[in-house]
């Protein structure tokens, strides 16, 4: 073997440890938006996985078209840099709204302090 077939070898094993590792992660945040309790907790777990499983293979995506080409690839590294801005402040918005709709929340979840308060303006609406 010589070395350029020895370095496309490594390319491809590096590119494709990438897409599995994004395809877990992105495993992991669908099953968890399906199986988890309530929707705090569903919030939670495409979030933060499916962002990493993503970011995971927009890399593998950079890192074969890059080589591939011969020319660095920003296409994928754009649409990263818009992902991880925008999936914290979305996922934000949608906490921040279903405390408002006061969406319901199971007991492992709330703070006492919180209960509280939610249980005091219960009574009092």
């Amino acid at each position: 073997m010589n070395m350029e077939m020895i370095s496309a070898l490594w390319l491809e094993i590096l590119v494709a440890l990438l897409i599995m590792i994004g395809g877990i992660f992105m495993l992991v945040g669908s099953v968890a938006l399906a199986k988890l309790p309530d929707f705090f907790t569903r919030l939670h777990g495409p979030t933060k996985s499916t962002t990493l499983g993503i970011g995971a293979t927009l890399l593998a995506s950079v890192i074969w078209f890059s080589v591939v080409d011969g020319e660095l690839r920003v296409h994928e590294l754009v649409i990263s840099l818009f992902l991880f801005m925008t999936a914290p402040v979305s996922a934000y918005m949608l906490g921040k709204a279903a405390l408002h709709r006061r969406r319901p929340t199971i007991a492992s979840t709330q703070h006492p302090s919180v209960r509280e308060n939610a249980e005091h303006q219960r009574a009092n609406d």
